[in-house]
């Protein structure tokens, strides 16, 4: 069902916003009867979003269903829902993957409390969605692993397509994963300075892709089960996301995390109200708690950054964002091409 979902999402994704446009309008939904009801969908890890949801229904008096679904899957519960919503909002959903589905017209403008706080460049223009933190790609490396297979330390994506790595390395899918598509883009991006005048068939970070290809043991649809894999011993490197990775190590797991040399890639993490939502007023309710000081500083205890000015870092063993190279996102150029990018990668890639 899953793998269907997945599919369904990346092919309507090519399809015009246009076609989903319903009138010109927003329709205001009745709010009437709401209790205190809200139905939410996440592609937050299920650990951090159980911390989170706690503290929200302690602040709000809310009672909270939540859901969470891989990145690409929650596009495609709302693409198979769209005549009927069942959630009332999305937290915690990639930017480029909100960005497109804004076009589309899945969400309604909402100015949250504190709204004025969060810098321009963490939310819509238009108001339709709030970004909460962001999230950075690292590699896992099993340092046991790496000693019993006498491998060396990789600090590159280039060291990656050494043959000496060959079947040891695990990746996200980018069709179902936030991670594993922010890594893609983020090669592309990053192996092409010109990407923004070719095709993205024509991109050369394909070439790069290529080669990595031949030593990649595995790709799945989770961004941080390559992590937890690679803890395990059953990989000795998963390309996955840095706090996954710190916490793994915190608990004693034999692991090293490593930011690539060429650059880190990030995504940020963001909130949206449903159009067509049955709980609005519920969803408005969580959507100022999900911007306020107290979030933010939950939010802190699990992220590289956080959108909201004066949130200390909470996380000692956290590269500080300061320290790290970071590749230059362009979430426009991903959130018009995710389709593409998508549709190359699985014709290559997909097994």
């Amino acid at each position: 069902m899953r793998k269907v979902l997945i599919m369904l999402a990346v092919i309507l994704l090519l399809v015009p916003a246009a076609l989903f446009a319903e009138g010109g309008k927003d329709e205001e939904v009745s709010a009437v009867d709401e209790g205190n009801e809200l139905i939410v969908y996440t592609s937050l890890e299920t650990d951090e979003t159980e911390e989170y949801i706690n503290a929200a229904e302690a602040a709000t008096g809310l009672k909270i269903s939540w859901t969470r679904f891989s990145t690409g899957v929650v596009g495609a519960k709302l693409l198979a829902e769209r005549k009927n919503p069942q959630a009332d909002l999305v937290y915690g959903w990639a930017v480029t993957y909100l960005m497109d589905f804004t076009q589309r017209g899945f969400f309604v403008p909402y100015v949250p409390a504190d709204g004025e706080k969060i810098p321009a460049h963490f939310k819509d223009p238009d108001d339709h969605w709030y970004a909460i933190d962001l999230y950075l790609a690292a590699f896992c490396v099993n340092t046991e692993k790496l000693k019993e297979y006498n491998l060396p330390m990789p600090t590159s994506w280039k060291d990656l397509t050494n043959p000496v790595y060959t079947g040891h390395i695990i990746m996200p899918n980018p069709a179902s994963s936030g991670t594993g598509f922010l890594q893609v883009a983020g090669i592309l991006e990053s192996m092409d300075p010109d990407y923004k005048n070719k095709t993205v068939a024509e991109n050369e970070g394909w070439k790069f892709l290529e080669e990595l290809d031949k030593t990649m043991g595995q790709y799945i649809k989770s961004g941080s089960r390559p992590a937890k894999y690679a803890a395990a011993g059953e990989y000795v490197i998963g390309a996955s996301f840095a706090f996954v990775i710190a916490n793994l190590k915190k608990e004693g797991k034999p692991v090293e995390m490593v930011l690539p040399a060429e650059g880190s890639a990030y995504e940020l993490e963001a909130n949206a109200l449903m159009k067509g939502a049955k709980h609005p007023n519920n969803a408005k309710k969580f959507l100022d708690w999900a911007i306020s000081d107290d979030a933010m500083n939950l939010y802190a205890k699990w992220k590289i950054g956080v959108t909201k000015p004066g949130i200390p870092p909470a996380r000692p063993d956290l590269p500080r964002l300061e320290d790290i190279t970071l590749i230059q996102m362009d979430f426009d150029w991903q959130a018009a091409n995710r389709g593409d990018i998508l549709i190359n990668w699985q014709d290559k890639f997909l097994r």
